[in-house]
């Protein structure tokens, strides 16, 4: 019996597919009107920093900017590595097929050439998935991994299936699987995109990573999260998040950083965080509650969310409070700048 991985699609879903396809078509006429090769190798250069950050690396857009062109950079020997093999996976992945194992196998070679030694091939022992110190996902033993990775490969040939949703259930399962010793999180992120590219060939230069490594915190939260209920939903509604704020974040990049976000009066929003501009756009000419806000931008830390979304809003005058000699009031609400 064919395998059908677990999940169910919200109206949430919905709602973010339609909102992806919409920006999807704006992008690429914006592409087919201007010569965007220099944009393009800028989005690679903050795609190849998000996605490894997530994994620890430290080293900052210019200096990925400085290896790609061929200087030498004072840097870890080992996270100068890791740059110079997702540089040759991000320009070699267009010859690769989502659903051939032979390609995957392929790329985790060239991810991870140097920095491991079971490089191309399924791991033979058991590993945990950490978040800090503690363990949060035990995977399936070793001699499991080829039985279901072929069936995960299988299942990409199914057509029917939304690229947005098959992409991101993929994503998933093939973290909740870990079938590598290492390189698991950078070859789920970089499998993606590739599903997504050959839907439609923009998706290679939407910076997804950069936006989830800012919530690295949400995106282990939403593999716990499918994990514990046994439906990748929810994984699947934070991706797609991901997903909608690179698309509006590329569209304003595209079109010069003078896009001016509806219902705010934003003369610098190409200087905004994509944090503050995730929260910009999602509001409404209407009064929020701080749950309110969180939930509109899928976060349930609070602190988190007034550290890195709120609290520079407030600071960059785009959203005020509705009691302002009062910030503290149990009937505080926040709204758009009026």
């Amino acid at each position: 019996m064919k395998y059908q991985p677990p999940y169910t699609i919200t109206s949430k879903i919905i709602h973010l597919i339609a909102q992806i396809s919409e920006n999807i078509g704006r992008l690429t006429v914006l592409e087919e009107i201007q010569d965007s090769l220099k944009l393009r190798k800028a989005n690679r250069i903050r795609t190849i920093q998000g996605s490894l950050a997530i994994e620890g690396n430290t080293l900052s857009t210019e200096q990925i900017t400085a290896i790609l062109n061929g200087k030498t950079v004072i840097a870890p020997p080992k996270e100068v590595q890791e740059v110079r093999n997702a540089i040759k996976a991000y320009e070699a992945f267009q010859q690769w097929q989502p659903s051939q194992e032979v390609d995957l196998l392929q790329a985790h070679q060239i991810l991870m050439t140097g920095l491991i030694d079971e490089i191309g091939q399924y791991r033979h022992g058991g590993v945990g998935v950490m978040l800090g110190d503690r363990v949060v996902h035990m995977v399936p033993p070793a001699n499991q991994v080829p039985r279901l990775m072929a069936d995960l490969l299988e299942w990409l040939n199914d057509r029917e299936i939304h690229p947005l949703i098959q992409s991101s259930v993929f994503h998933y399962e093939f973290e909740f699987i870990h079938p590598f010793a290492d390189g698991n999180g950078r070859m789920g992120r970089l499998w993606q995109t590739l599903i997504l590219s050959r839907w439609n060939s923009i998706f290679a230069n939407i910076p997804v990573e950069s936006l989830i490594y800012q919530n690295q915190k949400a995106y282990y939260e939403a593999l716990k999260a499918s994990t514990d209920h046994t439906d990748s939903a929810p994984f699947i509604e934070f991706i797609l998040q991901m997903i909608l704020d690179a698309t509006l974040s590329s569209t304003d990049t595209a079109q010069g950083g003078d896009h001016v976000i509806a219902q705010a009066d934003v003369h610098a929003h190409h200087e905004m965080s994509d944090q503050v501009q995730r929260l910009i756009l999602v509001m409404k000419q209407e009064d929020y509650t701080l749950a309110e806000l969180m939930q509109l931008v899928g976060l349930t830390h609070r602190a988190t969310f007034q550290k890195n979304y709120l609290n520079p809003a407030i600071e960059a005058n785009l959203i005020e409070r509705t009691i302002p000699d009062k910030p503290k009031s149990p009937k505080q609400k926040y709204r758009l700048k009026r």
